[in-house]
C-alpha cells in the first residue's frame, strides 16, 4: 500500500522523467484499486480513495494538464453516487 511519504518520495526524483514519475503514481493507484474486493472494509474503502485523491494531487504538480484530468474525473464520479 502507498504512503504519503512514498507519494513524494517518487513527486521529488530528479533523475525521472515526468512521464516515469506520473506512469508510476498511476501504477500504485491502480494496484490499490485492485486489492480492493468485496471482503474490504469501509475503512479500507476510504483509505484508498483519500489516497488516491493525493496520488491525483501529487500528479497536478508535476503535470498539471494530466493532474486536471484525473480530478474532474474523480469528482465527476462523485457527483453521481
Amino acid at each position: 500500500m502507498i504512503t504519503e511519504e512514498k507519494i513524494k518520495k517518487i513527486q521529488g526524483y530528479k533523475t525521472w522523467s515526468i512521464k516515469k514519475k506520473v506512469d508510476e503514481l498511476l501504477m500504485e493507484d491502480s494496484y490499490m484499486y485492485a486489492n480492493l474486493g468485496i471482503d474490504s472494509t469501509p475503512t479500507e474503502k476510504k483509505y484508498v480513495k483519500n489516497m488516491s485523491r493525493k496520488i491525483y494531487k501529487a500528479i497536478s504538480i508535476i503535470s498539471p494538464l494530466d493532474g486536471y484530468i484525473l480530478e474532474a474525473h474523480m469528482n465527476e464520479k462523485d457527483l453521481t453516487q
